[in-house]
């Protein structure tokens, strides 16, 4: 067997010989650093700046667990917005973008190495008067069901400030909605650093105060119900107004006091007096724009209600329709023969409130369902009043004339009698 003919020029292969080249082309790994780290480093954005308004968290997690090791790791100062009962907290999120001129901005939490999107958050940036980087996010996450829950409760734990904006719910249902807020602020195993929570009923304002005193019951969280809130307007001044009465007194991350589940600690000793809140707005933002209402007065929106019911009575195979409160049961229109408002009202408030809870206790959300229900002889329609808040309608419609798919079209189709103008 011969041997391998010796390398060109007569070299000998041996590793010695290659010991002058190795040493003048190898080179140190080393990273770059991109102008965009050095502006998330001092802005403590989560994730990667990939467009104008977009970033991305690639993550090998539940995006839960990412998002709350970037926290600890970033430690940003941010609100968030949380809905109960409502869809309200990204309408704020736009409105307050638009009074600042600002875009609303999105998280997308990616699974890394597929580049699927396990989540999107969005968020918009606050502009404060000294200048720092102050976040609002919604809790409303593109997410599956678990991880939606789990986000929300990430945010709401690790806030500077955690907005609970309630919508119309019937007693029974807010009391369960109230409930994981409750457990998340007791729960050790939840990371709650939270201690300001500031809670903005849309509707039911007594009823809403009395459950939400009970959140920080027995802990140190201050939790704090403003009266009813009907604009957006309205909701960024209670919230502008709360974040510059705490923002003197929030203490730092590391220092944040621990929950007081059992007897109270001893008394401090007193301390100085804190320096004098900044004259100037913390949040010096434009005022929002006014949102026009659309919600007619009384007088009017009874008679809209009753065009209403008797423009459904005329549909084929209707039966009898009623218009009432979710709240209370109360009837306010009705049309057609047996069964009578009462019966209506008081049926079609128990069936709305036993879906909506069998809808919450599946993670399937909090808004009011819209329901078709076949009987023997007859279909029910049940459903939200368009721009009325906390009304519903019960339908009754008699299955030999009535087809039911076609008949829920045309029932949506009247909806765009509360969208011509007053007369």
């Amino acid at each position: 067997m011969s041997s391998s003919p010796a390398p060109p020029g007569g070299a000998p292969d041996t590793p010695e010989a290659w010991q002058a080249t190795l040493v003048q082309t190898m080179l140190a790994t080393q990273v770059m650093r991109r102008p965009e780290d050095d502006a998330d480093a001092q802005g403590k954005d989560i994730g990667r700046l990939v467009g104008n308004d977009e970033r991305e968290l690639f993550v090998s997690c539940a995006p839960a667990e990412a998002l709350q090791q970037q926290i600890d790791h970033l430690d940003p100062d941010f609100i968030a917005v949380h809905d109960i009962g409502t869809n309200s907290s990204r309408r704020l999120l736009a409105g307050i973008a638009a009074a600042s001129k600002r875009a609303v901005q999105k998280l997308h939490i990616r699974r890394q190495g597929y580049g699927t999107t396990l989540a999107s958050l969005e968020y918009v940036e606050l502009p404060t008067s000294d200048g720092s980087r102050l976040l609002m996010y919604s809790t409303e996450a593109d997410a599956d069901t678990a991880s939606r829950h789990e986000l929300a409760r990430t945010l709401l734990g690790n806030s500077r400030l955690a907005v609970i904006m309630v919508g119309e719910l019937p007693a029974h249902a807010l009391e369960s909605a109230f409930k994981p807020l409750r457990e998340g602020v007791l729960g050790g195993a939840m990371h709650w650093r939270n201690r300001h929570v500031l809670v903005l009923p849309l509707s039911g304002a007594s009823a809403v105060a009395n459950l939400a005193a009970e959140i920080g019951r027995g802990t140190m969280v201050d939790v704090r119900t403003t009266p009813q809130v009907t604009r957006p307007a309205d909701a960024w001044g209670f919230i502008n107004g709360t974040w510059a009465r705490i923002r003197e007194l929030l203490p730092a991350r590391g220092a944040a006091a621990p929950l007081r589940t059992s007897a109270p600690a001893p008394a401090p000793a007193p301390t100085p007096a804190p320096a004098p809140a900044p004259t100037q707005p913390p949040l010096a933002m434009r005022p929002m724009p006014a949102v026009p209402s659309s919600a007619p007065g009384p007088a009017a929106a009874a008679g809209i209600l009753e065009r209403y019911v008797h423009q459904l009575a005329e549909l084929t195979g209707m039966v009898s329709c009623c218009v009432f409160e979710l709240s209370s049961g109360k009837p306010l229109a009705h049309a057609g023969a047996s069964p009578g408002a009462e019966e209506l009202a008081n049926h079609g408030t128990e069936l709305l409130a036993t879906i909506a809870g069998t809808c919450r206790a599946m993670g399937l959300g909090h808004a009011i369902p819209d329901a078709a229900i076949t009987l023997g002889a007859h279909h029910l329609l049940l459903r939200a009043v368009p721009r009325h808040p906390g009304l519903g309608l019960h339908a009754v419609l008699d299955k030999t004339h009535a087809n039911l798919t076609l008949a829920r079209l045309q029932v949506q189709r009247m909806d765009a009698i509360f969208d011509e103008p007053a007369a």
